[in-house]
């Protein structure tokens, strides 16, 4: 269902929140930004130096470990908004209970892996480095929960300089480095592991600061169990959406060579760049939401839900065409194997244009329905399971990586329709941020991009990319972005965004969670 735009456009709700908004997205978006620039020199550096096959073992092995780190934080990357807004007298205390609850839950993850190691590596004889490779887990839960706590009160530029910068950069260097010494044989896997350590010093160091130590506090064990409990259906649909997007690589490495998943994983890393700018507005959407459900504001609500829906698909849908169209190309880049995984890579981003609501308006699900969030999130699970176990296994077209691919974007779209009319039906409001004006900029686009296809691949890539791109933001800027919309590109607004640093924190959320 699409938007009113006129209704899009006019004023909904404090402006102060909403260049909050506009001011974390535009930080994170930068950091978007820095992380894709780091991004794309390690997948270089792993297809040329290292190889389809060894990065398929890779893809494989930090599937698992982040999975194990997603559980330790017990959902709360996003819970930690809600616990911190019920004690505002005690937030460096919410954020040590935190803490400690994911460290506790990744020693038992770590635990788990050292002694089941061929959980992470399946298929391939266990090295050293392999069987010490699942200590890594409680350094990636704990940056985690700092950066939640930090995004709490707006602080996203700790965000992007733990994840953008330092985590990426020191991925690709080493990773570099290391390709051209006896550790080449696990370069990949060393190189991950000092680029999580790295990034969770980044973000464990300004927490501290911020936070301070918690006057009084002491661990409880009653009150970590109370949260740990009020916290599982957000952990369950976590974990559910995080599965999403792994549970191809897992299924791929048990039905398919490691080349194969090695090829699937490009594919997946360049498809999924679409998809951290939504995650660009996680930080600063969870909180300024937890406020206005807090206050009984549920148009309030809404109509945030509709901005940042709106926003993060004008950029998907012009990012997805200008690195859909030059796919070919842009598969090439990583070695000439990598090229067959094209149809891959455009299923892949069109699952990005159908996840990307469902991951919005689950911002807000989130505070007043998880129970059903997590319902229709398992139901999602349960569907892409089905659908990749019957076409990942067969033979022609539609098997192997495509079938993979295929299953996901079937499951995005069910997910996609699914949770945002529970949201505007909890909220009594329309949510969705789709709009004309999104067709109106796309067409041009994509005959901007069939012309490039003619062109050579290095021209595709350079001046067919910007050609792509500038075509869509022409259109979209003139004649989509209207009033608030603006926002999001606006420089002018130093006084809105200190008053938007000012609101003040709700005590307390509405019980609406069941």
């Amino acid at each position: 269902m699409l938007a009113d735009p006129a209704a899009s456009a006019r004023p909904s709700g404090d402006a102060a929140e909403t260049a909050a908004l506009a001011k974390g997205g535009r930080t994170s978006f930068f950091g978007y930004v820095l992380r894709l620039a780091a991004r794309l020199p390690f997948l270089f550096i792993a297809g040329r130096l290292y190889g389809a096959e060894a990065l398929g073992h890779f893809a494989y092995a930090t599937m698992v470990v982040e999975l194990a780190a997603m559980l330790a934080t017990l959902g709360l990357k996003r819970g930690l908004a809600e616990d911190m807004a019920r004690r505002p007298d005690d937030e460096a205390g919410a954020l040590f209970d935190a803490l400690l609850l994911a460290l506790l839950a990744s020693l038992a993850g770590s635990a788990l892996l050292l002694a089941m190691p061929e959980l992470m590596f399946p298929a391939a004889p266990l090295q050293p480095v392999d069987r010490w490779f699942a200590l890594i887990i409680p350094f990636i839960a704990l940056a985690d929960v700092a950066l939640a706590g930090l995004a709490y009160h707006h602080d996203v530029g700790a965000q992007v300089r733990a994840r953008a910068i330092i985590e990426p950069w020191m991925l690709s260097i080493a990773a570099l480095a290391l390709a051209f010494t006896a550790l080449k044989g696990n370069g990949m896997l060393i190189a991950y592991l000092l680029s999580m350590v790295a990034a969770c010093v980044a973000a464990l160091m300004p927490a501290f600061r911020r936070f301070g130590w918690p006057q009084g506090w002491r661990p409880q064990p009653a009150r970590l169990w109370a949260i740990a409990r009020a916290n599982v259906p957000l952990a369950g649909a976590d974990v559910a959406e995080w599965g999403a997007r792994r549970l191809d690589i897992f299924i791929l490495g048990r039905f398919a060579p490691a080349e194969v998943v090695g090829i699937y994983y490009v594919a997946q890393q360049i498809a999924s760049l679409p998809q951290r700018l939504k995650s660009s507005f996680d930080p600063i959407l969870g909180p300024v939401l937890a406020r206005n459900l807090a206050a009984g504001l549920l148009a309030k609500a809404a109509a945030h839900v509709r901005q940042i829906s709106f926003w993060v698909a004008s950029v998907q849908l012009a990012v997805v065409l200008a690195l859909g169209i030059p796919g070919a190309a842009l598969m090439g880049l990583f070695g000439p194997a990598f090229a067959a995984g094209v149809v891959v890579l455009a299923v892949l981003l069109t699952v990005e244009l159908f996840a990307a609501q469902a991951a919005v308006a689950e911002g807000a699900l989130i505070y007043v329905a998880r129970g059903p969030n997590l319902v229709w999130s398992l139901i999602g699970l349960a569907v892409q399971l089905g659908l990749s176990l019957w076409l990942v296994p067969l033979d022609g077209p539609f098997g192997g990586g495509v079938g993979a691919a295929l299953a996901l974007a079937l499951a995005a779209l069910l997910q996609s329709v699914a949770k945002s009319r529970l949201l505007a039906a909890r909220l009594g409001h329309d949510v969705a941020g789709w709009r004309f004006s999104l067709v109106l900029a796309g067409v041009p686009a994509l005959g901007t991009g069939l012309l490039v296809l003619r062109t050579p691949e290095p021209i595709q890539l350079s001046i067919g990319l910007i050609a792509i791109l500038g075509t869509f933001g022409f259109i979209i800027w003139r004649f989509g972005f209207k009033g608030a919309d603006r926002l999001l590109f606006s420089r002018g607004l130093k006084k809105i965004e200190a008053e938007a640093a000012a609101i003040p924190l709700a005590p307390t959320l509405p019980d609406q969670a069941s």
